[in-house]
C-alpha cells in the first residue's frame, strides 16, 4: 500500500482545544481521518471505537492511549495522532493519557490491523520514541518519527506497510554470550510467550520489555507473541534448546504443551510490560534450582500430542490464591454458558410450542411425525435437554482445565459426570473440577524419567487422574456434597415470605453488582443449576425468574435515563442507550457496562438498587421461569408474566431515579464549582451596587 499510514493532516499536537475526554479525542482525531476520507462514516467508524474500548481500556502506563478498532466504515489502514497537555482519561491506572493514538483498519484486515498495532506498541517501549513526540512541534515531523523516517526529512516516501511482528525468533542480543547461567560456558536461554486478551497492543509490549531486557542482561531469548491474527510457533528447536520459560499471558497460552518439562515463570502480561528484568532474573533463578535434567536443551519441545505435560512446579502463577480460584471458577462458568442459553432457548421454544406438558412426551428417536408441531416441540425441548446434561461435566471439565490445562479436562469431565449420577448437583461440579485440578497438578509435580514423559499426557495422567477423582467423588465427599445439594435444594423449596423476599433481594443484588462479572455469574449459575435437572421445584423456577428479571434493570435503567435526562450523558453514552435497550430486553446485562465504567460510583449503586426492587418483588409475586435465557422474547414462559413486568419495570424507574438524582448533583456540584472566582480575583459586583 502506497498511502502512508499517518500524514501531517492526521497529526493534532493541541488535542485540549476539541477534547476533555476520551469521547472526545476519539471523535477529534476520528474527524481528520474522515477529512482525510479514509473514513467513510463518522458515526459509524465512533461507535466501533466504543464497542472496543468497552472490552478492555486502552490506557497503558506512561501517559499513552491507543483507541483503535477494526470497521468497515474504514478505506485503508490509518493513524491519527493527538498530543494533550492537561491529559486525557484512558483508563490507565497510573493516570490520564498525554499521547492519544487513534488506530483505525478495515474489516477483516486482520493482518493490517496487527502490523499497524504491533509495530506502534514496540516503538512505545522506547522512551526516546514518546519523548520525542511529547517535545516536537511541527505536525509534519511527528507524523515521519511515528512512520519510521529521519524527522528532519518528513517529506520522504513512506515506508511500507509494516509486517506483522509475530516473527517468534528473537534474533540474540548483542552481548548476549556474556550470560553464562548454565555452568558450561553457554549463553543462559528463555523462551517467551505473550499474550493479552485483544491480542494487539500489550502483547507487543511485553515483548519487546522483554527483549529489551534480556538483552541488558546478556540473555538470548526468542519471544512467541500469540496475537489477534494468530501466530508463529516457536521452532521446536528453539524450546528445547531454552533453559527457562516465561508466561506473559492475561488469557490461556495456546499448546502449552509444547514448553514441557521447562521451570516456568508465569504471571499477567502487565508484569513483562512493569518489571521485566525480575522475571529474567527469576527464571534464571528456577532454572538453577530446577532438579538436574529436569529441562535438557536436547529435551522435548514438538508440538505433537505427545508432548510432555506443563511442569507446573516451578509455574504457579505469582497471584494470590484467592485471584487464580476466581479465574479458574469463572473459567468454567464461561464454558458452561453457551450450554445453558441453547439448551435453555431450545426448552423454551419447546414449551412454547407444545406447552408445559412436552416434558412428558416420548422420546423422538421413537416417535416423530413431520407434520406434527407437538413433534417438533419434544425435539426442541429434548434437544434441550440433552445440551442441559453437559452443564455441570462442562463446568467441573473447565474448572480443572483453567487450573491444568489439557491434561484437566478428563478427571474434570468424569468427576462432573459422577456429579450428575450421585445427585450432587452444582455443588458437586464446582468440587469435582477443583479435585481434578489438583490432582492433575500435584501429579504434574512428580519428577519421572524422561522415557515416561511422552506417554504421561495421554496415558499416566488422565489414568491416575480420573481414577483418583472418581474413587473420591464416589467413596468420600459425593455423597456428603449431594446431602448439601439436597439440604440446599429443601431449604429453598421451604422458603416463604420474608424469607424469599430476602432472597430475592440478595439475588438482584449479586447480579447489578459486577454487570456479568464473576458475582453475576455466581448468581446466575446457582440459578441455572436449579433448573438443570429433570424435575425442577418452584423455588428453583423463581430464583431463575428473579435472575433474569434483575439482571435486565441495569441496561434497561440505563437506556431510560440517556432518554428522559439526556444532558446528563456524553454523544457516544446516549448511543449505547439505544443499545442498551435492545441488550436489557434480551438479558444480557453487560449493556451496562459502558456507562458503570465511566461513572461506577453513580452508576453501581443505582443498578444495585433497582436490581433488588425487582428481585424482592419477583419473590413476592412468586414468578417462575423454566428458560434460563431469553428476557422479554420468553415472557409467554413465565409465571404471572404481568406481575414480572411490573416487577422489572419498579426496579428501571428505580435504579433510572437514583443514577439521575445522582448525576444531577455532580453536575450541579461541577457548575458551582466553575462559578467561584479563582483565588486571588474579585467576586462579581451585582448589578446597581454602588462601586
Amino acid at each position: 500500500m502506497n498511502t502512508p499510514l499517518i500524514t501531517a493532516d492526521l497529526v493534532d499536537l493541541d488535542l485540549d482545544r476539541a477534547a476533555a475526554t476520551k469521547d472526545e479525542a476519539a471523535r477529534a482525531l476520528a474527524g481528520r481521518m474522515a477529512a482525510a476520507g479514509r473514513v467513510t462514516d463518522l458515526d459509524g467508524f465512533l461507535a466501533d471505537v466504543a464497542a472496543r474500548e468497552e472490552q478492555m481500556p486502552t490506557g497503558l502506563e506512561g501517559g499513552i492511549g491507543i483507541p483503535h478498532c477494526r470497521s468497515a466504515h474504514v478505506t485503508e489502514p490509518t493513524l491519527a495522532f493527538g498530543r494533550s497537555a492537561t491529559g486525557i482519561d484512558f483508563g490507565a491506572a497510573d493516570g490520564p493519557a498525554t499521547l492519544v493514538f487513534l488506530i483505525a483498519a478495515p474489516a477483516g484486515a486482520d493482518q493490517d490491523h496487527l502490523g499497524i498495532l504491533s509495530t506502534l506498541a514496540r516503538d512505545l517501549m522506547r522512551a526516546e520514541f514518546t519523548d520525542a513526540l511529547r517535545t516536537e512541534t511541527s505536525p509534519e515531523r511527528a507524523a515521519a518519527l511515528i512512520r519510521g523516517e529521519d524527522p528532519a526529512q518528513p517529506d520522504a516516501p513512506a515506508a511500507p506497510d509494516a509486517e506483522p511482528e509475530t516473527a517468534p525468533d528473537a534474533v540474540p542480543a548483542e552481548g548476549a554470550g556474556d550470560g553464562d547461567a548454565t555452568g558450561d560456558g553457554a549463553p543462559f536461554r528463555i523462551v517467551a510467550v505473550t499474550s493479552c486478551p485483544t491480542g494487539i497492543a500489550h502483547t507487543y509490549m511485553a515483548a519487546e520489555s522483554l527483549d529489551r531486557a534480556a538483552e541488558a542482561d546478556g540473555v538470548l531469548i526468542s519471544v512467541e507473541t500469540q496475537g489477534s491474527a494468530g501466530f508463529e510457533r516457536l521452532d521446536p528447536a528453539v524450546i528445547a534448546a531454552a533453559d527457562a520459560v516465561v508466561f506473559a499471558h492475561d488469557v490461556e497460552v495456546r499448546e502449552r504443551h509444547r514448553f514441557a518439562g521447562k521451570p516456568t515463570v508465569d504471571v499477567g502480561v502487565k508484569a513483562a510490560i512493569n518489571r521485566p528484568a525480575e522475571l529474567i532474573a527469576e527464571a534464571r533463578r528456577r532454572a538453577a534450582e530446577a532438579p538436574a535434567g529436569t529441562h535438557p536443551r536436547t529435551g522435548t519441545g514438538g508440538d505433537g500430542d505427545d508432548a510432555a505435560p506443563m511442569d507446573r512446579t516451578a509455574g504457579d502463577s505469582t497471584d494470590g490464591f484467592g485471584t487464580r480460584l476466581r479465574t479458574w471458577l469463572m473459567t468454567g462458568v464461561s464454558y458452561m454458558v453457551p450450554f445453558v442459553a441453547a439448551g435453555g432457548l431450545m426448552i423454551a421454544l419447546g414449551f412454547a410450542l407444545g406447552g408445559y406438558e412436552i416434558s412428558d412426551a416420548p422420546s423422538v428417536a421413537d416417535h416423530f411425525v413431520w407434520t406434527e408441531a407437538h413433534s417438533w416441540a419434544a425435539l426442541l425441548f429434548q434437544l434441550g435437554g440433552a445440551a442441559f446434561g453437559f452443564l455441570i461435566p462442562v463446568l467441573a471439565g473447565y474448572i480443572a482445565y483453567g487450573m491444568a490445562d489439557r491434561p484437566g479436562l478428563v478427571p474434570g469431565f468424569v468427576g462432573g459426570a459422577i456429579a450428575v449420577t450421585i445427585d450432587a448437583g452444582f455443588l458437586g461440579g464446582l468440587a469435582a473440577g477443583l479435585l481434578a485440578g489438583a490432582v492433575v497438578m500435584a501429579i504434574q509435580r512428580v519428577d519421572v524419567p524422561a522415557a515416561l514423559r511422552g506417554i504421561m499426557p495421554v496415558v499416566v495422567i488422565p489414568l491416575i487422574s480420573s481414577a483418583v477423582v472418581g474413587f473420591l467423588m464416589y467413596i468420600v465427599i459425593g455423597q456428603p456434597i449431594a446431602s448439601a445439594q439436597s439440604g440446599l435444594t429443601d431449604w429453598l423449596e421451604g422458603l416463604s415470605g420474608s424469607n424469599a423476599v430476602l432472597l430475592g433481594i440478595l439475588l438482584g443484588l449479586m447480579m447489578c453488582f459486577d454487570l456479568g462479572g464473576p458475582v453475576n455469574k455466581v448468581a446466575y449459575a446457582f440459578a441455572t443449576g436449579g433448573i438443570a435437572v429433570t424435575a425442577p421445584t418452584d423455588t428453583s423456577l423463581q430464583i431463575m425468574a428473579t435472575v433474569m428479571a434483575a439482571g435486565m434493570v441495569p441496561p434497561l435503567a440505563m437506556a431510560l435515563a440517556t432518554t428522559v435526562r439526556g444532558k446528563l450523558f456524553t454523544r457516544t453514552e446516549k448511543e449505547n442507550g439505544k443499545a442498551a435497550w435492545v441488550l436489557g430486553a434480551s438479558f444480557i446485562t453487560e449493556g451496562a457496562i459502558p456507562f458503570a465504567a465511566a461513572d461506577p460510583l453513580r452508576v453501581i449503586p443505582s443498578a444495585m438498587a433497582g436490581g433488588a426492587v425487582t428481585g424482592a418483588l419477583t419473590m413476592a409475586f412468586g414468578n417462575t421461569l423454566r428458560a434460563p435465557h431469553g428476557g422479554f422474547f420468553v415472557v409467554p414462559l413465565i409465571g404471572s408474566p404481568l406481575l414480572y413486568l411490573i416487577a422489572i419495570a419498579a426496579g428501571t424507574l428505580v435504579s433510572t431515579a437514583l443514577v439521575i438524582l445522582l448525576k444531577t448533583g455532580r453536575a450541579r456540584k461541577t457548575a458551582a464549582a466553575a462559578a467561584e472566582p479563582a483565588p486571588g480575583t474579585a467576586a462579581p459586583v451585582p448589578a446597581g451596587t454602588a462601586g
